[in-house]
């Protein structure tokens, strides 16, 4: 439905152009845009103190017309000069030679070299999250908060709600086994069946 109005109204809109740009065009005069109050009052009172300040308003000015007339600008080019002498003095500055794409960090970002107290690093922080997983009761809350100057309630609150993945990789060797001792108990079923009938 948009479309079908978009196209209707463009068509509304460009009928009979050339005879309406022709009409606008044979006007002597534009017509002027409204003026606000504002600007009204101030033009009054602009003529009370000067009733020929109209006329100067529309006359051209001779001599400032002089003046721009003796204006000229130049274009001095500084950075050219400035590329030609480097090249000259032969300070012309190479390309890198290694155009390999800089390694991420290992988190996604640049680790701290100095960390304030009370904070941590993400690397520090999975550090002693593992190492409290490994050994609860040598890694304290206590200890930790002591050996990176945390406050206790916070190591706390992190240990509690934080855990490291720990990985689970099944031994192909045991399951193969299995699936083997699954295929020999289903045969020897499948022949005392055979048998059976």
């Amino acid at each position: 439905m948009g479309k079908v109005m978009s196209i209707v109204s463009r068509q509304i809109n460009r009928f009979n152009v050339e005879n309406r740009a022709h009409r606008v065009l044979e006007r002597d005069k534009p017509v002027p845009a409204p003026k606000y109050e504002s600007n009204i009052r101030d033009m009054e009172r602009t003529m009370e103190l000067d009733p020929k300040f109209l006329e100067r308003l529309n006359k051209k000015d001779e001599a400032l017309d002089q003046r721009l007339k003796s204006v000229y600008v130049t274009s001095e080019d500084k950075f050219i000069d400035y590329g030609i002498k480097r090249k000259e003095a032969g300070d012309d500055k190479s390309l890198p030679l290694d155009r390999r794409t800089p390694e991420d960090f290992e988190f996604g970002y640049k680790e701290p070299h100095r960390v304030a107290p009370g904070r941590c690093t993400l690397r520090q922080a999975l550090k002693f999250i593992t190492d409290h997983q490994a050994e609860p009761e040598k890694w304290t809350a206590a200890k930790i908060a002591d050996e990176y100057k945390l406050k206790p309630e916070l190591t706390e609150n992190i240990l509690k709600y934080f855990r490291s993945y720990s990985i689970y990789i099944p031994d192909i060797k045991q399951k193969e086994s299995i699936l083997t001792q699954t295929k020999r108990k289903l045969l020897s079923d499948s022949s005392n069946k055979i048998k059976d009938e």
